[in-house]
């Protein structure tokens, strides 16, 4: 009877995999289109006022900003009015109005009065044509594509075309990702192969969780292709994608396979072995993914694609992962057996080193505790230091980036900052003279932030008028009027002059728009939704983590000490990203944070550390429910689960410092950020802090008041045996 089940389950492992390839095989088909279909923005808010500003200028006064800028510099020892720099100007204007979908709005050879001067750099050696590229990013990029090298080809001998401006940066950053995709798999899957291999004792055992990191990858891939037919979807949830799939599949696939190991170890039958191992390990799998999935899901909360878009993949990814450790990797042990399992030893010896750790710990929780959190402390005191900007194209080094190296000389040669105006925007239906404009334009120009304004009825330098009105900022009831600044878009005077902008009298409706704008907009929408998603993920967690032990005081103190693991770990990224230690190394500028990029890390490593906190707690329940007291229990689990959990948080960590060779400094700043927060919390948080924490609580561990534990005996299925 024993070998006809055994033979049935088997045939049930094999269509399973059959089925399950298949599945990959369609979901790698259909997903291979997906980077074509991702975006490189999503960093504003649709609903904040700049949004509805640049609304109002598209459709009721037809006016774009300038999302490209190309650079004409002149020859060595020449400058921009020489014959050949004057012709390369003409023939930059003439092949750009030729271009469909192109619109030229300004240049320094056809320009007049005080626009002409912010057009040309300090030393008159360089000029710029702004243009507006319409369509799509995809037409953005493709037109691109084609000016770059046409304008390029074009250029008298001894002038340079460079390209720069919001249409560049996108090209940049979009093939920027692609090489870097390539890169962090060409480094974290042979390393992580590698690793498993010594961690599991066999190539073929290693490669089991490798395949449920794969089956994620590739199922997520075309998840995300599938959502960019109904929503825009930002091109770096690959980077995630790729991280949290390989990542979750190693660290479910070692916890499953280590536990069948075990259970081989300890005399059990294939199948067998593999029924425990899915009662024990895989019911954390299912508690462990639905904490990160929580955490990741918050991100929903926030009005800003991109930030939306690390939820769209990492909801998927996570129960992608999920789904294929808990059916392709239990039939594929089945249909190997033994082969799986060499362990030759090396879960006993693992186990008295982490025995031995965990018993230093115990006996002296306040001594062990105390210097872990101190070092937690010392390495969040940046934060409080810490500045937020936008990504722009300081994103990627000068010499991956032509937008870099052209934004660098209008940073430094250039009076002013004309492609970072404040738009003041007023719609029609309100009525306006053109005094009453001209006055506002002329008030707002004595601002001490402003080099000029440009009006429909004059350009206003400190209340003069200085130069002809730009008729194209009035049409019909609506107009404009553009505040140019004279520092640069996100510098808090920048910012102040936004803020005192906002607060003039107008005497009707305006919207005040432009980069400063929508940053101070981007800022508060997310500090608006962060105290919601914070209480969501809190909310989510101590649910699952309540469900899983049947205790109240474990998931308030995962809370606690994933929160202060985060803090540190932030502070640690503002000290290296925003203070510049390090940056040379890296290869980045050091700028503010983006402002997206902290609560991305917060929900990212929260649920990350979960995990961990997950790992350990299953086995630690395990042996207390098998009668060991808390102290005994505490020091069994962290013995158990020890050696898995630093191996997987290893593991885990490769994937993420793939992501450091990035050219991209957010993502750089997200790999080494995730891989710092899953190190720390799989060494002296998992090893340290939370057994000596659990030791000092005694007792309370396992208190939960009395409605809640008879809830959990209802709802909560019961651990299975150690």
């Amino acid at each position: 009877m024993h070998d006809l089940h055994s033979r049935r389950a088997r045939a049930r492992s094999v269509r399973t995999l059959v089925v399950a390839v298949l599945m990959l095989l369609a979901a790698g088909a259909w997903g291979a289109g997906a980077l074509s279909r991702l975006q490189s923005g999503g960093f504003d808010d649709p609903g904040a006022e700049s949004a509805r500003a640049a609304d109002v200028l598209a459709t009721e006064l037809g006016v774009r900003g300038a999302n490209l800028v190309v650079l004409v510099t002149a020859s060595s020892g020449g400058s921009v009015d020489d014959p050949a720099s004057s012709a390369a100007g003409a023939g930059v204007r003439e092949r750009l109005r030729a271009q469909p979908g192109v619109a030229v709005l300004a240049d320094y050879w056809s320009a007049t009065g005080a626009p002409r001067e912010g057009l040309v750099g300090r030393d008159r050696r360089s000029a710029l044509v702004l243009a507006h590229l319409g369509g799509d990013e995809d037409d953005v990029r493709e037109v691109v594509s084609i000016l770059g090298p046409d304008l390029a080809a074009a250029a008298p001998d001894g002038v340079r075309i460079e390209l720069g401006g919001h249409a560049q940066v996108t090209a940049d950053l979009t093939a920027q990702v692609r090489r870097d995709l390539a890169t962090a798999e060409a480094i974290a899957v042979p390393a992580t192969v590698v690793l498993l291999a010594l961690t599991l004792g066999s190539v073929l055992a290693g490669l089991l969780p490798m395949l449920v990191g794969v089956c994620a990858m590739v199922g997520t891939l075309a998840v995300l292709r599938t959502l960019t037919l109904v929503t825009d979807v930002s091109v770096f949830s690959l980077n995630l994608t790729i991280a949290l799939g390989l990542g979750l599949g190693l660290d479910y696939g070692l916890l499953i396979v280590n536990r069948f190991a075990e259970e081989l170890d300890h005399g059990r039958a294939v199948d067998d072995a593999v029924a425990v191992a899915m009662g024990t390990a895989g019911r954390t799998v299912i508690y462990s993914a639905a904490t990160v999935a929580a955490a990741l899901g918050a991100l929903l909360g926030f009005p800003v694609y991109f930030l939306r878009s690390f939820a769209y993949a990492g909801i998927p990814v996570v129960a992608l992962t999920a789904l294929a450790a808990l059916t392709v990797l239990p039939s594929a042990l089945r249909l190997l057996g033994r082969r799986a399992s060499r362990r030759r030893g090396r879960g006993a010896r693992s186990e008295r080193l982490w025995g031995r750790v965990a018993g230093v710990v115990l006996r002296r929780p306040v001594l062990a505790a105390a210097p872990v959190l101190a070092g937690l402390a010392l390495l969040a005191l940046p934060m409080g230091g810490v500045s937020f900007g936008l990504p722009d194209d300081r994103a990627i080094g000068p010499e991956h980036s032509q937008a870099r190296r052209v934004a660098d000389v209008l940073r430094s040669d250039y009076p002013t900052r004309e492609s970072e105006a404040v738009v003041v925007a007023f719609p029609a239906g309100a009525g306006d003279s053109p005094g009453d404009l001209a006055a506002y334009a002329s008030s707002v120009s004595r601002l001490a932030q402003v080099a000029r304004v440009d009006a429909p009825d004059g350009t206003f330098v400190e209340a003069a008028v200085v130069g002809p009105g730009q008729a194209d900022l009035r049409r019909g009831g609506a107009a404009a009027v553009r505040v140019v600044p004279r520092e640069p878009a996100y510098a808090e005077s920048t910012q102040a002059l936004v803020e005192q902008i906002r607060a003039m009298p107008t005497g009707r409706a305006a919207l005040v728009g432009g980069p400063t704008a929508r940053f101070l907009d981007v800022n508060a929408a997310i500090a608006s939704r962060l105290p919601l998603v914070g209480l969501l993920i809190a909310a989510t967690s101590v649910l699952v983590v309540f469900l899983f032990t049947g205790s109240l005081w474990l998931p308030i103190k995962a809370l606690a000490v994933n929160a202060v693991t985060i803090c540190a770990v932030l502070g640690a990224m503002v000290w290296v990203f925003q203070d510049g230690h390090g940056a040379d190394l890296l290869g980045v500028t050091p700028l503010p944070l983006s402002v997206s990029i902290p609560p991305l890390m917060f929900c990212l490593a929260f649920g990350l550390s979960m995990d961990y906190e997950v790992f350990l707690l299953g086995r630690i329940k395990e042996h207390h429910d098998a009668g060991l007291d808390n102290v005994a229990a505490v020091a069994a689990g962290l013995a158990r689960t020890g050696r898995i959990v630093t191996a997987a948080a290893g593991l885990m960590a490769v994937t993420f410092l793939a992501f450091v060779t990035s050219r991209v400094g957010f993502i750089q700043m997200l790999g080494l950020g995730c891989a710092l927060a899953v190190l720390l919390d799989a060494t002296v948080v998992r090893g340290v802090l939370v057994p000596a924490l659990m030791r000092l609580a005694g007792r309370w561990n396992w208190w939960a008041p009395a409605p809640l534990v008879r809830l959990h005996a209802r709802i909560a299925a019961r651990q299975g045996p150690s």
